[in-house]
């Protein structure tokens, strides 16, 4: 179980600091030019390929097995500690209640990031189930 919580934290903090590299970015160069939604919706892409390589490196790195509970423990434990962190810097930083911070989401972009943090949860489970049907047909590890 300790790899397992290590990995997590580890993979809340790759695809943390991958978005926060993002935000920085996007906020005041893309948010002006293009508005709020579409410079959130153009991030979503890349982020997609952050979670997948992390997901990757922390199932590798801390040799997690491809039982089903390891993989959604870590993807799950990432999971929280990413919303949590949100919740948080939201209500200290912008100094906004929580419901007000996730009334004030975008209808579009909010809901391809909910899907995007489902995918971040299971996204160690997914590349199990890659990983044994490949090694079913034979086919390289992932």
């Amino acid at each position: 179980m300790n790899s397992t919580i290590k990995a997590g934290i580890t993979y809340f903090a790759m695809v943390l600091g991958a978005g926060f590299i993002m935000g920085t970015i996007r906020v005041p160069l893309l948010v002006p030019r293009l508005g709020e939604r579409m410079a959130e919706l153009s991030e979503m892409p890349a982020m997609f390929v952050v979670i997948l390589l992390s997901a990757r490196f922390i199932t590798r790195r801390f040799a997690l097995p491809p039982r089903t509970a390891v993989r959604l423990a870590a993807g799950l434990l990432a999971l929280g500690l990413s919303v949590l962190t949100e919740l948080l810097l939201a209500a200290l930083l912008q100094n906004r209640p929580v419901l007000e911070y996730i009334k004030s989401r975008d209808p579009v972009s909010g809901g391809v990031y909910l899907a995007m943090l489902v995918l971040f949860a299971l996204m160690p489970l997914i590349l199990a189930r890659v990983q044994l049907a490949r090694a079913g047909s034979g086919r390289e590890r992932v």
